[in-house]
């Protein structure tokens, strides 16, 4: 006896459980070294002009689109399987108070890498004299 139907698939059963699928397009690693912080992110099948980084209020935001632009040669077209997804992809990470222009990006064979440096922590306590 099957429990489980022919038809039914386990990849549409746990996508309900998965994170959003726009991560899954976009893995990273974080790491520190020589006392920069490094993000090294996949981004596969996009071009350096699909990318963009940003630093808004504290957070690094890495974004990447590709629209599915069709041609009259691809309306003849009848897909017997079509995986590649087009849309728009972004992470954020919070990074503090940094200076955009001294984090250095690099895109190259799909690997976005950027570096940016680690600001040293200042000290902001003040003392209050008591009169």
């Amino acid at each position: 006896m099957d429990l489980i139907p022919r038809r039914f698939s386990f990849d549409d059963f746990f996508d309900s459980f998965l994170p959003d699928r726009n991560y899954s397009n976009m893995k990273c690693d974080i790491y520190e070294k020589d006392g920069d912080y490094h993000i090294e992110m996949d981004i596969p099948g996009f071009n350096k002009e699909d990318i963009s980084v940003e630093v808004k209020n504290g957070y690094l935001t890495i974004s990447a689109e590709k629209s599915n632009e069709t041609n009259e040669e691809d309306k003849h077209k009848k897909y017997i399987c079509q995986e590649r997804t087009y849309g728009k992809y972004q992470r954020s990470f919070y990074v503090g108070d940094i200076e955009p222009n001294e984090v250095n990006a690099e895109f190259k064979n799909g690997m976005l890498k950027l570096v940016i440096p680690k600001k040293e922590k200042t000290d902001n306590k003040k003392y209050i004299e008591i009169k």
